[in-house]
């Protein structure tokens, strides 16, 4: 973790800083992604079960997770696992339900037209939760839960073969539909074209190396494919500390967000030398006690401490970053959430650590990464929705607006425009 004084450095080192790890770049990555797609496109399962068998080194015969399986997984999971996995699922309920019923009904604009704004749910939705070396259940009461209080009727999920049992435990207790037993780019695929056994849906949801996030794009471009949710890279977190925060506080957050994966970065940003000396203390021993110890250690080296002159400049710095996760892990955090312009979720004080949001608290864990926070917001049930509008004109409605819509219409020369209001003002009947 380097070390950096910020007034130290012009425009062009400051903009340097924010230059997210970039795992290096493998040109086969977009033409190994397309024959993919394009063999379980023409193919179907009989391409999944190969690719199955090619990258998992796995032999299946069936592509989906039956009842019988899904319901031993939960005998395999002890009484306090699976009442955490219920109150964050609960929780996560709790605040997502809240964001229904934002229809805009019946907005008068002109005396005699009026427009509304309906949401219908998306129909038909795909998650994806990557294999790795985490099991990562929690994204998946993340997706499906807002995804089920959306409305939408069918909701899959995609996984590589021998999930967790705490993954098919907690599908099942958000109502997905169906699991199958199939990951990578082949899999994006298959939820994008649909194959014999595996349906294709409208849009994809779900992190994934680099190969899924590849497969994700291409389809979203293919009118046949599928459309698919936020920008996703590695995870990342912006501390914010003061002379009163607590060291040990502070590392375990960096680190929590360094064991992801060696392509995470961390930032610790304060004005107290002091105190970035002793959170770098309380990392090096905290680091030699965790099992993922030498991926925290790489993504460590991507990462650095800020010293500046103030907690404005702080809020300044960790806004034109526009991390992940902010945390606010300062006496006065209530005074300072006003400032915040870019961040995914913030987490505010000494006692709201980020694996609350990644977890239970009741927010969405599903994030905009690498700056997108500064045009995306975090996972809601508007992504699985999508808007109509609609507008109604009584007759007298059409006469107080015709004038205006016609002169706009032959301002742009498009007089079949005009006309469409003008037959209608003519008409006497």
């Amino acid at each position: 973790m380097q070390n950096i004084i910020w007034k130290d450095l012009d425009d062009q080192q400051q903009k340097n800083i924010f230059t997210r790890p970039v795992e290096k770049e493998n040109f086969s990555v977009e033409g190994s992604v397309k024959d993919v797609l394009k063999k379980v496109k023409s193919e179907g399962d009989k391409a999944l079960l190969e690719y199955t068998l090619k990258f998992d080194g796995i032999e299946i015969n069936n592509l989906r997770v039956t009842d019988d399986v899904i319901n031993a997984a939960e005998e395999k999971l002890t009484d306090n696992e699976k009442a955490a996995i219920q109150v964050a699922i609960a929780n996560v309920q709790k605040f997502h339900e809240v964001q229904k019923g934002s229809d805009i009904l019946d907005i008068e604009t002109t005396p005699g037209i009026t427009c509304s704004k309906l949401y219908r749910p998306i129909e038909t939705v795909g998650l994806y939760i990557p294999g790795g070396t985490a099991p990562l259940f929690s994204s998946i009461y993340m997706m499906a839960v807002p995804a089920k209080i959306a409305g939408c009727e069918s909701v899959i999920l995609c996984t590589p073969p021998e999930p967790h049992p705490a993954m098919l435990y907690t599908a099942k207790l958000c109502g997905v539909d169906a699991i199958y037993r199939v990951g990578g780019a082949q899999a994006v695929a298959a939820m994008a074209y649909g194959t014999e056994t595996i349906p294709k849906v409208d849009k994809i949801f779900g992190p994934g190396n680099e190969y899924v996030a590849k497969a994700k794009m291409l389809v979203s471009q293919d009118p046949m494919g599928a459309s698919i949710d936020l920008p996703a890279g590695p995870s990342e977190v912006l501390v914010i500390a003061d002379d009163t925060s607590n060291p040990s506080f502070v590392a375990a957050d960096l680190l929590a967000q360094a064991e992801h994966d060696t392509s995470a970065q961390v930032m610790l940003v304060c004005s107290n030398v002091d105190m970035i000396q002793k959170v770098q203390a309380e990392i090096k021993e905290q680091l030699n006690v965790l099992p993922r110890k030498e991926i925290a250690a790489g993504a460590l080296k991507n990462s650095a401490a800020v010293l500046v002159d103030s907690l404005k400049e702080a809020i300044e710095v960790s806004n034109a970053y526009a991390p992940e996760h902010l945390i606010l892990n300062i006496a006065t955090a209530d005074d300072y959430i006003d400032q915040v312009k870019h961040a995914g979720s913030v987490f505010l004080g000494p006692y709201t650590p980020e694996s609350l949001g990644d977890y239970a608290s009741g927010t969405n864990h599903v994030l905009p990464t690498s700056g997108f926070a500064r045009t995306f917001g975090g996972l809601s049930i508007r992504p699985f929705m999508k808007s109509m509008t609609v507008q109604r004109a009584s007759k007298e409605g059409l006469k107080n607006i015709a004038q205006t819509v016609e002169t706009l219409a032959e301002m742009e020369s498009l007089h079949a425009h005009k006309n469409a209001v003008t037959v209608r003002v003519l008409d006497e009947k």
